[in-house]
């Protein structure tokens, strides 16, 4: 079963040592990120997703990033960072 991350609104400073709480809790575990809520990205929780998005390959387990949402979507490609992270299994986009 995967473990659920349901990402805030908004993901600046002051989100990311929670956001990265999170990802550590569930090192190990197939994760489904849930960005559809996401309507700001800042650039050190972008890193921490990639980074994660990282870990999870190199474990060898799922990490999907379920139904994000047109704000994620945009920062990401933005930052360049879209191939690296939406590389991953993406749930409720049309490509």
């Amino acid at each position: 079963m995967m473990a659920a991350l349901l990402l805030p609104e908004t993901l600046d400073l002051k989100a990311a040592g929670p956001l990265k709480a999170s990802f550590l809790s569930r090192r190990g575990e197939p994760v489904d990120v849930d960005a559809g809520q996401v309507r700001r990205l800042g650039g050190l929780c972008l890193q921490i997703l990639l980074a994660a998005r990282k870990a999870w390959a190199e474990d060898g387990k799922a990490f999907s990033i379920n139904g994000p949402s047109e704000a994620f979507l945009e920062t990401t490609r933005l930052f360049g960072a879209d191939v690296a992270l939406l590389s991953a299994d993406i749930n409720g986009v049309n490509s």
